[in-house]
């Protein structure tokens, strides 16, 4: 897989670089800002883009922003942004501006290389995947009533690893389910929450999206 890495923490940035190259992965640019990323992206056609959130000049929203930019321009390469921060705002933000190919992980993730070259992956193949300690924390979550608590109590656990990027095969495997009754259970959530009609992926990310918003 083709990957560029935007961070401003070198360390951070070389390491993760060594680690992915280590595992057979061609980093073919690393960055410390977005415009440097926005010109890499465009230089080297990577499949994949890790980005950090927080970048020069401001360090508040330039991993985000610069992920905007590269679904307009660049709609086949993923974005995996990388964060300190457990904020399912930034999250939701994300996956509005892409509903596909495109993940949000804590920075200490980074660590697990299991979880990361599992998120990568499922992001080169069109998914999203979210962190699930911001899922976790969100389904726990004290809220209003709303459109989650039609659901029963393995739908939750089925929504909650449809947020965390898992196929319906790889549900029924977490759940010790079969694959057509995770299906069945992702109809019910699709029309407990109102999900419209349209393909199955997108449905699968409107869902997602009912959850970062607390809806």
């Amino acid at each position: 897989m083709r990957i560029v890495i935007a961070d401003d923490e070198v360390l951070l940035r070389e390491g993760l670089a060594r680690l992915l190259a280590e595992t057979g992965h061609d980093v073919v640019d690393t960055v410390g800002d977005a415009n440097a990323l926005l010109r890499a992206v465009e230089r080297e056609s990577p499949e994949v883009v890790v980005a950090d959130i927080r970048m020069p000049p401001t360090h508040t929203d330039e991993g985000l922003v610069a992920a905007a930019a590269i679904g307009e321009t660049h709609p086949g390469v993923g974005v995996l942004v990388l964060s300190h921060y457990l904020d399912s705002r930034y999250a939701l933000r994300l996956l509005e501006q892409l509903p596909e190919r495109a993940g949000y992980l804590l920075k200490e993730r980074v660590s697990d290389v299991a979880v990361l070259l599992d998120a990568l992956q499922r992001i080169a193949e069109g998914e999203c995947v979210i962190d699930p300690t911001i899922v976790s924390r969100l389904m726990a979550k004290k809220r209003a009533a709303g459109p989650l608590d039609r659901l029963s109590a393995r739908e939750r656990e089925v929504l909650t690893l449809m947020a965390q990027g898992h196929s319906n095969g790889g549900i029924a495997a977490q759940l010790f389910l079969s694959q057509r009754t995770v299906e069945a259970h992702v109809a019910h959530i699709f029309t407990k929450l109102g999900v419209p009609e349209s393909a199955d992926y997108h449905r699968r990310v409107l869902a997602v999206l009912f959850l970062l918003r607390g809806l």
